[in-house]
């Protein structure tokens, strides 16, 4: 049974293009606002003070990056593909 709509088209490859960006951006966002928060926090809110909050902040960026940014910037646009 053939499907009514076409997996391909231009128009969904764009969609898929235009909602990886979004997802991207989101991602970033995220990681950038998890940093900012936890080190002002550890800065102002405890006893850690500048270099402490600055070092767990650098950690928090690193980790946020390996695990939120980069895992997905490497994954192919067309979602259908094998192994996504």
């Amino acid at each position: 049974m053939a499907s009514e709509f076409p997996i391909h088209t231009p128009e969904v490859l764009d969609h898929e293009r235009a909602y990886h960006a979004f997802n991207m951006v989101l991602r970033w966002s995220m990681l950038l606002l998890a940093t900012l928060i936890s080190t002002l926090t550890l800065w102002f809110a405890t006893p850690v003070g500048f270099w402490g909050a600055a070092l767990i902040g650098a950690v928090v960026f690193a980790l946020g990056y390996v695990f939120l940014v980069r895992h997905e910037a490497h994954q192919p646009l067309d979602v259908w593909t094998e192994g996504r």
